[in-house]
C-alpha cells in the first residue's frame, strides 16, 4: 500500500546554494502542511523571485514562519504520522519538475543520507508522467501560483487527472 504527498517548495538559487523560502504538502486524503524558513536570504533572489514569491509571503507574524529546525520537525511528524497507523505502507512523494523540490526538502536534514529512513531518496516527478501520457489536458492553475500550498494543491490535482485517464 502506498501513501501518497504532494508538494512544491519556493527557493532561492545562485547555482551552488538552494536556499529554501516555503514549502508546501497535500496528501490524498486533504491534509495539508505549510511553512516558511525564517532563514533564507531574500537578499540573494532574483526579481523575478522577490515579485512571484517573496512578496507574496504572509506578514512574518505568520505562524507559518519558523526556523528550519522547527520546519524539519513538523514535517517529518506530517509525513509519518499516517504511517504509524498502518503497518506496511510506503510513501511516496510528487511534485512538478521534481529535481530541485527534492534537493530541497532533502537539505532540511542536511545531506541526502541524512533523511529519516521513512522518506523517500526521490521525488517522482508529475511532469514526467504527463509526458509519458501523451500529454492530456490538465487543470487550470490558480491566480496565486509560486505559493507553495496552493503550488502543491494544484500537483495533487494534475496527479488525480492524470491517474484518472489512466483507470479510465
Amino acid at each position: 500500500m502506498v501513501y501518497r504527498y504532494f508538494y512544491d517548495c519556493e527557493f532561492i538559487e545562485d547555482g551552488r546554494t538552494i536556499d529554501l523560502v516555503s514549502i508546501g504538502v497535500v496528501d490524498e486524503n486533504g491534509r495539508e502542511f505549510y511553512a516558511i524558513s525564517t532563514e533564507f536570504d531574500g537578499r540573494a533572489a532574483v526579481p523575478w523571485v522577490r515579485r512571484n514569491v517573496l512578496d507574496r509571503l504572509p506578514s512574518p507574524g505568520d505562524p507559518a514562519w519558523r526556523t528550519r529546525a522547527h520546519i524539519r520537525a513538523d514535517l517529518h511528524e506530517f509525513l509519518i504520522e499516517p504511517l504509524r497507523e498502518r503497518s506496511g505502507v510506503e510513501m511516496e512523494l510528487w511534485a512538478w519538475y521534481a529535481a530541485y523540490d527534492h534537493v530541497v526538502l532533502a537539505q532540511l536534514w542536511g545531506r541526502m543520507p541524512a533523511l529519516p529512513r521513512e522518506i523517500p531518496r526521490f521525488t517522482k516527478d508529475i511532469r514526467q508522467l504527463w509526458d509519458d501520457k501523451g500529454r492530456p489536458p490538465l487543470p487550470e492553475a490558480e491566480a496565486e501560483r509560486h505559493d507553495a500550498l496552493v503550488d502543491a494543491r494544484h500537483n495533487l490535482a494534475r496527479w488525480r487527472t492524470l491517474t484518472a485517464a489512466a483507470s479510465g
